[in-house]
């Protein structure tokens, strides 16, 4: 191997992966493709803001796991955790490997800054139900982090068990996107977050009477004032929420490090045999290959991996280290209705946008079946077989949908690299731990 080439060596795998990605060199596969008491003056607010921490999301296991404890919540406990200045701090985050990629695409809003006790609020705030008109009706219900943090129901199941006309989408890795729902039609996670609240189908509340409700608990009211400084109102409701949301990150899946192995070998493949001679390089290659062995994947989910950036033509709207270009596609998904449900239509009134919807992110997508906007599909493999055949030909049809032609073996080994390879760790959470 030649100094110059040794030198590029050392150098291009010192970086760090952000860095990396920031010079199109993390992948070369398919990420590439794309109270009752007064506000405590000795406790910071979000009006005057304390020192940033650093934190790695989806690994910093405090972040979520609550006010330590049992039972439920206590004014008391709530008041000892809250009069620590560190959860107040402002924290500024990282995101976890192949996720990390992604660190550009980040979106916090500069008036609602990440807090330990805003998060902390946020997840209180998350998993009860007394936001609904019948205290029956969590985010949770549909959002459930034993479901994938989706719904294993064909649609979302709200207040006296009305079923409403699209799938509940996931709640995780949303600090990389803006717009929410399937339609888009909120702009950011806070204005997501109160939807809900008020939708006759979904939690039956109106957010008049939802804040009334939570300015009555001392314990929710103790806590919008220390954290907001201004108490308890809607914004603030969906500033908490939206907070934990933007803290629900996935860790690395087997994908993850496959691909740290094809990018090495894809651009050393000449100088491989010479690793010998940079013993730091040969140590890394050695520990890439060690995390693949922890981390494995079969081979047909390998083949599946290649299928997906190529024949397939997924990593075409499945791109990017979240595996969704955050765009609207006509898939032909439900077209065939009389009245189909048009989507992104609804909020552009553009023709263009007729049938068209959000495309999700893979990462964990084996676990939070059924799949497509109105939960038709029950399995990868109904949704591979779609692709396969184009779709539902309609006026709108995306001009990426196309006739694949996959072969009994290559759908298998595409479901394959979808529930292995993407695969990855959700956050340790609490789930109780709400306010007497």
């Amino acid at each position: 191997m030649s100094k110059p080439k040794r030198s590029l060596l050392r150098s291009l795998f010192s970086l760090t992966p952000i860095c990396l990605a920031s010079i199109g060199l993390v992948s070369v596969g398919l990420v590439s493709i794309a109270n009752a008491e007064p506000l405590d003056s000795s406790a910071p607010s979000q009006s005057a803001p304390s020192p940033s921490a650093t934190i790695t999301l989806g690994e910093d296991h405090s972040l979520l796991m609550g006010i330590p404890g049992s039972g439920k919540l206590t004014l008391q406990e709530v008041r000892d955790w809250l009069s620590q200045p560190k959860q107040h701090e402002t924290l500024s985050v990282t995101l976890p490997k192949g996720l990390s990629a992604a660190q550009g695409n980040i979106f916090i809003p500069e008036d609602n800054p990440l807090t330990r006790a805003k998060i902390e609020l946020g997840r209180q705030l998350y998993f009860d139900p007394r936001l609904s008109n019948d205290n029956t009706i969590s985010c949770a219900s549909c959002h459930d982090p034993a479901q994938g943090y989706g719904a294993q129901t064909q649609f979302g199941v709200g207040v006296r068990g009305q079923e409403g006309g699209r799938n509940s989408p996931v709640a995780y890795n949303r600090i990389v996107s803006q717009a929410q729902f399937w339609d888009g039609r909120a702009a950011t996670l806070e204005e997501q977050a109160v939807g809900p609240i008020a939708n006759p189908i979904e939690m039956g509340n109106n957010h008049e009477t939802c804040v009334a409700d939570l300015a009555a608990n001392p314990i929710y009211k103790l806590q919008f004032e220390k954290v907001f400084g201004d108490g308890v109102t809607i914004d603030n409701v969906g500033k908490a929420i939206a907070a934990f949301e933007r803290a629900l990150v996935t860790g690395p899946a087997p994908y993850d490090y496959q691909n740290d192995l094809d990018t090495f070998e894809k651009l050393f493949a000449d100088d491989l045999e010479y690793l010998d001679e940079e013993p730091e390089l040969k140590a890394q290659y050695d520990a890439i290959k060690a995390a693949i062995a922890e981390n494995p994947m079969s081979e047909s989910a390998k083949r599946g991996m290649k299928l997906f950036a190529g024949k397939a033509n997924c990593a075409t709207c499945h791109a990017g280290a979240n595996f969704t270009d955050e765009q609207y596609h006509n898939l032909g998904v439900g077209m065939e209705a009389d009245e189909p449900d048009l989507g992104r239509y609804e909020v552009t009134k553009e023709e263009k946008d007729k049938g068209a919807f959000k495309t999700p992110t893979l990462r964990n997508i084996a676990l939070s079946a059924p799949y497509m906007h109105d939960g038709s599909q029950k399995t990868l493999q109904e949704v591979v077989d779609w692709y396969d055949k184009g779709g539902h030909k309609n006026p709108w049809l995306s001009d990426k949908m196309k006739v694949l032609n996959l072969t009994d073996q290559e759908k298998a080994d595409l479901v394959a690299f979808m529930k292995e390879g993407l695969t990855g760790t959700f956050p340790k959470i609490q789930t109780g731990r709400l306010p007497e």
